[in-house]
């Protein structure tokens, strides 16, 4: 393309650009170019992630292992904590207040223990999620990766540490009489559901916790209350045997999701617990929350992947 000047010469111009005039989209579609972290599809991002099961597993592992690396007594706190604080209740709860209603007295110790360290599952897995993304922004924005893979580490961290206390709960249970047999073996799809519902939690407070950081102080409350409603210091309709109290009140707090896993694990260790402590279709309750919190979680948490570790 060329001009003439004022002054007789021939100005000769830039070549006009074969791109000029084109949208951003149209020259990402000419080139080639894709949005950097965008998010991928549901399919996409689910095989993304069991790529990174490797990674899932060994940070989990690290996590625990550094837990308790400052203390003197190490690993050992990982019993510890959950067996003090089962102590606590038994003081406070079982001898002081009664609790142990309905429950015979060779049981209510194993019933106790039982509740604390599952309960304990579901409390750690919500606390770890809520600071899954909040807590390791460094991580998030250096590295491009699945960020779910964060979540399903911390919770697949308490399933491990769940794992260890099991040993003492074992303990317990031959202690006070409740000695192994087949029904031990539903502790496996009963913990198993158990994770996915835990897990579909931890998604969903990574999510919100990345944008609310004082979620991680709103939390313990919350759990804590949750604690007292389900029935792990004592038996829910023995407790409500003789309240002014209408009957579905039991009922849903009988179903509630950390009930109903306390419940299976319970009815598959101890001897004295059998189904007549039980609701109604425990199982279906028990597949339905882990399939409704895992799915929920996991589309909710996908829904923001590209928004993580920004702003």
């Amino acid at each position: 393309m060329s001009e003439t000047t004022h002054d007789g010469t021939v100005a000769v111009g830039a070549p006009v650009s074969p791109d000029e005039g084109l949208t951003a989209a149209e020259l990402a579609a000419k080139y080639g170019l894709s949005v950097s972290g965008a998010r991928p599809s549901l399919g996409e991002y689910v095989r993304q992630l069991w790529g990174r099961r490797h990674f899932i597993l060994a940070f989990s592992q690290a996590k625990l292992t550094a837990q308790y690396s400052k203390a003197k007594l190490g690993q050992l706190w990982q019993v510890a904590t959950p067996l003090l604080n089962a102590a606590v209740y038994f003081f406070i709860f079982g001898l002081l207040l009664g609790a142990r209603r309905g429950i015979p007295s060779d049981v209510y110790v194993p019933f106790l223990v039982t509740g604390v360290f599952v309960f304990t599952f579901t409390q750690s897995s919500v606390l770890a999620g809520v600071r899954a993304i909040s807590g390791n922004l460094g991580l998030v924005r250096a590295l491009h990766f699945p960020r779910a893979s964060l979540p399903i580490s911390f919770a697949l961290q308490q399933l491990q540490q769940l794992l260890f206390s099991m040993i003492v709960l074992v303990v317990i249970m031959v202690a006070f009489r409740s000695y192994p047999d087949l029904s031990w073996l539903l502790i496996v799809p009963a913990l198993a559901l158990q994770f996915v519902f835990n897990t579909g939690l931890a998604l969903i407070f990574a999510r919100m916790g990345s944008k609310t950081p004082d979620l991680a102080q709103l939390m313990p409350f919350v759990l804590r209350t949750w604690m007292y409603a389900s029935g792990v210091m004592f038996s829910i309709p023995a407790m409500l045997e003789d309240k002014n109290v209408p009957s579905w009140v039991a009922d849903v707090l009988q179903w509630n999701p950390a009930a109903v896993y306390m419940d299976l694990v319970r009815y598959a260790l101890i001897d004295k617990y059998d189904s007549s402590y039980l609701p109604p279709h425990i199982w279906a309750f028990a597949l339905g929350w882990a399939v409704l919190a895992g799915v929920v979680g996991f589309v909710y948490f996908w829904k923001a992947e590209e928004r993580y570790g920004r702003g």
